[in-house]
Formats: C-alpha cells, sequence, structure tokens
C-alpha cells in the first residue's frame, strides 16, 4: 500500500466503543483473523507497511495490533467496529481516488470483505491476548511489544503434574474392602465413600456383556453370545470376553471413528464446490486397520504425516504408508479459489491448523 498524496482530515466521528476495552478476542475470531485477515495483509501490504518493509510508506505498519490502531502518517488505520470510518477500509474499497490502496490494482472483492468483516467485529487480533497489548479500540498509541517469555514461570510450570516422573501411589484406605477386586477399585471406592455413598449393586452377566460389547464394538451381543457368557463360570470368563471383543473387526470400526472425527474425514472436498473423493474410502480403511492391530501411535501419527518418507520392507507397507498421508489430503477445500498460489496456501494453512489441533 501506498500513502495519499493529501493529508487526510484526522477523523472527529467514531463510534462509542472506541477508548473503551473491549473483550478478548473468541477463538473463532482469531482463526477468522488468521485465515482470512492476515493473508490478505502478508500478500498486499506488508511489502511497505511492516516492521520488515524495505521502504516504510506513509508511517503506517499493519503487522502488529498496536501498529494498526497507532497508524501512519494521517492518523489511525482502523476504527475498531465502524468500518465507514476506518482509513484502511476506505483504501482498499477505491471510494476516494486519493487514498487508493494497494496503489495499481483493486484487492480481490473476498479480500475486501474479509477485510470489512474483521474491523465490523471490532478487529481481534492475536495480539489482544497478550497482557501488556493496548485495549482494542484504543487509540492511546503502540505498546511495546511483550516477549512470549516475558510472562512465563518456568519453575511454577514444572509443578504441572505432566512434567513430573511418574511414582508408585499406595492406594487409599477404604471401609468397604470386601468390594474392592483391584487397586484400582480402592482408589474409586475411596471417593464414593468420601461422597457418603455406597457402590451400585454388581451388574447381572447380560447386562454386563452387553455394556462391554456395545462400549467395544458398538454393536448388541447375538443371543448365542450372551448364553455363552452366562454359562461360564471361570474366573476369567471377563477377562477372555473383554479379549474377544478386542480382537474383533468391529473394534477398529468402532473406535476409528474418533479419530475419523479428529482427522476431519470427509468423502467430498466441502465448501461452495462440493468435489468427491472417490478414494477416501482408502484412508479410512487404513486408520480402521490400524486400530485393530493395536498400531503403536507414535508409529500412527509418523505414517499419516510422513508415511512417504519412511523406509519401506516391501510395496505392500509402502502402499500403506502412502495411503496413511491421506491424512493431509482429506480437509475441505475451496476449489473457487483463484490462482493455483492461493489454493495451495489455503490448502498448507488448513493442514497446519488440523495438525497444530
Amino acid at each position: 500500500m501506498r500513502t495519499p498524496s493529501v493529508i487526510l482530515i484526522p477523523l472527529l466521528v467514531a463510534p462509542a466503543t472506541v477508548g473503551a476495552a473491549a473483550a478478548p478476542p473468541t477463538p473463532a475470531q482469531i482463526e477468522f483473523f488468521e485465515k482470512s485477515v492476515r493473508p490478505v495483509l502478508v500478500d498486499h501490504c506488508y511489502k511497505c507497511h511492516s516492521e520488515g518493509a524495505t521502504k516504510l510508506k506513509g508511517g503506517l505498519k499493519l503487522d502488529s495490533l498496536a501498529a494498526i490502531l497507532a497508524g501512519g502518517d494521517t492518523g489511525p488505520s482502523i476504527v475498531p467496529g465502524d468500518t465507514n470510518h476506518s482509513l484502511l477500509i476506505t483504501a482498499v474499497r477505491y471510494t476516494d481516488k486519493d487514498l487508493e490502496m494497494p496503489p495499481k490494482a483493486k484487492l480481490p472483492a473476498e479480500a475486501i470483505k474479509a477485510l470489512e468483516q474483521w474491523v465490523a467485529m471490532g478487529a481481534p487480533h492475536p495480539d489482544a491476548l497478550s497482557p501488556t497489548a493496548p485495549p482494542a479500540g484504543g487509540m492511546q498509541g503502540p505498546a511495546p511489544a511483550a516477549s512470549p517469555r516475558a510472562n512465563l514461570d518456568i519453575a511454577k510450570g514444572r509443578e504441572f503434574w505432566s512434567y513430573k516422573a511418574p511414582r508408585k501411589t499406595a492406594p487409599p484406605l477404604v471401609t468397604n474392602g470386601a468390594w474392592v477386586q483391584t487397586p484400582v477399585d480402592q482408589f474409586i471406592l475411596s471417593r464414593v465413600e468420601l461422597a457418603g455413598l455406597a457402590p451400585a449393586p454388581d451388574a447381572d452377566r447380560r447386562t454386563l456383556i452387553r455394556r462391554l460389547s456395545f462400549d467395544l464394538t458398538g454393536l448388541p451381543p447375538t443371543p448365542e453370545e450372551i448364553e455363552a457368557f452366562e454359562r461360564d463360570r471361570s474366573e476369567d470368563a471377563y477377562e477372555h470376553l473383554v479379549d474377544q471383543l478386542l480382537a474383533s473387526p468391529r473394534f477398529g470400526e468402532r473406535w476409528g471413528r474418533h479419530w475419523l472425527d479428529v482427522a476431519r474425514y470427509a468423502e467430498s472436498s466441502g465448501k461452495e464446490s462440493n468435489i468427491l473423493y472417490p478414494h477416501a474410502w482408502r484412508y479410512r480403511d487404513y486408520v480402521i486397520a490400524a486400530f485393530n492391530a493395536d498400531k503403536p501411535y507414535d508409529r500412527f501419527l509418523r505414517e499419516q504425516l510422513a508415511g512417504d518418507l519412511l523406509p519401506a520392507a516391501n510395496d505392500q507397507q509402502r502402499a500403506e504408508q502412502l495411503i496413511a498421508t491421506g491424512y493431509l489430503a482429506v480437509g475441505t477445500k475451496g476449489h473457487n479459489t483463484q490462482g493455483k498460489p492461493q489454493f495451495t496456501f489455503d490448502m498448507v494453512d488448513e493442514q497446519i491448523d488440523a495438525l497444530g489441533q
């Protein structure tokens, strides 16, 4: 963007929200900024309006919330919540011949709409999550940039349970020792007794096999399976039933679906033009097979993120690892995107988002 050749009159009218502290941006608002607003600023503005600009134009920087609110030589670049009084929006709309940015060509309508929507919602920005950032809508000038590590207490962080080495803990003492069958039961019963309650009666064998079957396979047991379990009075009948259900192909189908939800599995691209993925089922079957084979979790992740780069003992293993990388491909895609570079950037952004979450 360039600086207009005339000096703009400072804004005299501002909405009531200006100067008032706004609520912290929500995760959805931050996601909108990162996906729809920041790419526009990076692609079309940062060359002349950022800390890394070779030649800063008009004293305006757009690469931090403080700089955006402070503005440049002509005043604040935005008024959070008011698109009609935001110089940035006026510039990209090309409604003022003396203030048209970028100067060579007007932004695509989709990009302008994203900027308008961002300002209208109060200009949510990741910097606002920093305790030293100025309040959104404040016009007091830029605040010093805070180091991401400035408020970290490393020693206190190391006290969090997941950073401590595991140690053996003695099960708590309980009153109803006859109910206990394993040390885990003591932990459960101690809390039950602390609440002044008593354990529920043991489930009958028909109820137990139904609970196990629905939990591990998502299906009810057959009449024959119920009858066999009711007749089996051996001490390891329950353990045998668990092993039997875990070995069922239905186990992977039941529990693999939870990973497929996390992996945003679908058989089409979604968005404006819904294009089918005719081979998506191959990735689905890979996930099911991985659960049924009890594949180690770290291996499961590596194959999905970099299966094409891992060594393979044979063609079958290589094919399996290639199919695993379907994780990176099954996400939603906008096929109406203008230009291959933008399509690539959007796809990579979606992949990073899925991996990061």
